[in-house]
């Protein structure tokens, strides 16, 4: 496995982050995540607005208790199936995330974890999510393979 640290960057932002590439690659995963990670954070935004502007297919998006809707304008032109996952106690997250999925437009899947709060703390739920997003990209990446 090859790693290393890259920065993306255009004319107006520069993004540090970490690559790395198995030996046998079945497709890329992008995972975005900031620093506080709170209910206002636009990184699952991002990466479907990302998504929706692409020039190149995007195999499968995995939002974890993300806001979605805060990229409202531009996910009926999403066609990459998403999965948007988040927890039963995360009640304002809920329904924002339920008026994404109405608006996306490619295959969709809305799952909400039992007992899990905003930052999947509980026990067993982070690993819950992790299943699940494994899961959908197995199914997605496939294809690709």
């Amino acid at each position: 496995m090859v790693e290393e640290t890259v920065t993306i960057r255009n004319d107006h932002t520069a993004l540090a982050g970490f690559l790395e590439i198995p030996s046998k690659p079945a497709g890329i995963v992008l995972f975005a995540h900031g620093s506080g990670s709170g209910r206002f954070s636009p990184r699952a935004a991002a990466a479907l607005q990302a998504a929706a502007q692409a020039s190149f297919e995007v195999g499968a998006i995995v939002s974890r208790g993300g806001r979605p809707d805060l990229a409202e304008r531009f996910l009926p032109q999403v066609i990459a199936p998403t999965l948007l996952l988040v927890g039963s106690e995360d009640h304002p997250v809920i329904e924002m995330n339920q008026h994404a999925f109405h608006l996306l437009g490619g295959p969709k899947q809305l799952m909400v974890i039992p007992g899990a709060t905003h930052l999947f703390e509980e026990p067993g739920a982070l690993e819950q999510v992790a299943e699940y997003a494994l899961q959908w990209f197995r199914l997605y990446f496939a294809h690709l393979a």
